[in-house]
């Protein structure tokens, strides 16, 4: 299989997958039936506690508004779903409009926090957002209150019996409401495969597991509950990401290539490379450009053969280490990609046009012209000379002064 489709799926099942994955599995065993009511009132509490410290002391206020949407939902379904059972035909009627309302709004609701921006929660956007939030608190009130609008009757409304999903509790309208969100949330991982996106989307199909069993009650909260602790994992993961990973180039950044040199032992080789030239190449086509180099540049990294990873050392130079390889293996290696990048040509647009941009030659406009990217390369292996790693990372910066000094474009030892 593909190493991106690999990539993608992985992306896409962890860890908010893995999550629902486990929640589910946990529950159908029935392997916490003893201890499910105990649990029901400690877990949503833990997950909401976690989803609020975390976004606050991370200003992901996505975070807290998504845990006070779910925090609502279930509140709700359990206030009037526990009036239903104890009253009458008149409150089951009631909890089912409940139910049916909050079924249609909450995967809505998950979409639009989804897609809003870190704004704060105590500024403007932070205020109108967590009004719109209790404003439907009030809408569902009225819609139960106010029989004769209609409203009611219009959640209510079901599917044939006769319907391929006609065996799903939910009305047509909280389906089509799900089925919104699902394409919203599916095109934005997509779009961004981001640990966020992903959390957004797992949470949903959470969310829709708690509609899908049928009876409110503790089964419900779990699985609402785990539709926090999804998001509350997405943004841990999020922090995990930015500290490790470069946000430009998408590879691995400093931290993560010291990290990786203390686990290094045995014999490996360090190459370090640098984008020849960038300086002019950056004050003459313009930042803009020069990040679109340093993406480019780092995709090809990414295709290095050898079990070679790649790191982004900083400014515009790289780091790759072969664990297991001796500099002579590498350098075969080394050699292939410096070749992929100089034989891989750019059209830049004229400086006559706005927003300058760089991209992989497919054809020449009158306002594009080609544009030449070269690497030099230093290599250095570990050996008795340089027995620890970060000697072997001085070595091969070294080395790669010489490949600079000897003319660029080359590799050296």
């Amino acid at each position: 299989m593909n190493s991106v489709v690999v990539r993608t799926l992985f992306s896409l099942f962890v860890p908010g997958g893995l999550v629902v994955f486990t929640a589910a599995v946990i529950i159908y065993l029935g392997v916490l039936d003893k201890s499910l009511s105990a649990l029901v009132h400690i877990y949503p509490y833990l997950v909401a506690v976690a989803g609020i410290l975390l976004g606050w002391r991370f200003n992901r206020s996505r975070l807290i508004f998504a845990i006070l949407v779910l925090a609502l939902a279930d509140r709700g379904l359990l206030l009037f779903s526990s009036a239903a059972n104890n009253v009458g035909a008149a409150s089951a009627a009631l909890g089912q409009t409940v139910y049916n309302a909050i079924g249609f709004l909450l995967p809505l609701n998950l979409v639009f926090v989804s897609q809003v921006k870190e704004r704060g929660i105590l500024t403007l956007h932070g205020i109108v957002r967590l009004s719109l939030i209790l404003l439907q608190v009030l809408t569902v009130f009225l819609i139960c209150r106010y029989q004769e609008w209609g409203l009611a009757a219009f959640l209510d409304y079901s599917l044939p019996e006769d319907h391929l999903l006609s065996w799903l509790p939910l009305s047509l309208p909280s389906l089509l409401s799900f089925a919104v969100a699902f394409f919203f949330l599916t095109l934005g991982f997509i779009r961004h495969e981001s640990a966020i996106e992903n959390g957004f989307f797992w949470a949903l199909l959470s969310v829709f597991l708690a509609f899908a069993v049928g009876k409110v009650g503790p089964v419900s909260t779990i699985y609402l509950a785990t539709a926090g602790l999804v998001l509350v994992v997405s943004v841990i993961e999020t922090s995990h990401s930015m500290a490790f990973r470069d946000e430009l180039t998408g590879i691995p950044g400093r931290r993560a290539l010291e990290e990786k040199l203390l686990q290094m032992s045995g014999i490996f080789t360090v190459a370090m490379l640098d984008i020849d030239f960038f300086k002019k190449f950056n004050d003459r086509h313009g930042h803009e450009v020069g990040d679109q180099v340093l993406r480019l540049v780092a995709s090809k990294l990414n295709t290095v053969s050898g079990g070679g990873k790649p790191f982004r050392y900083g400014g515009e130079e790289f780091t790759i280490i072969f664990p297991g390889l001796n500099s002579k293996a590498a350098m075969a290696h080394l050699e292939k990609l410096r070749k992929r990048v100089e034989q891989t040509r750019f059209l830049v647009r004229g400086s006559n046009r706005s927003g300058k941009r760089l991209e992989k030659a497919k054809g020449i406009s009158g306002f594009r012209k080609r544009a030449k990217v070269t690497i030099s390369i230093g290599v250095a292996e570990r050996n008795e000379k340089y027995t620890s790693p970060q000697q072997v990372l001085m070595a091969a910066d070294k080395a790669l002064y010489r490949a600079k000094k000897a003319g660029r474009n080359r590799t050296s030892t």
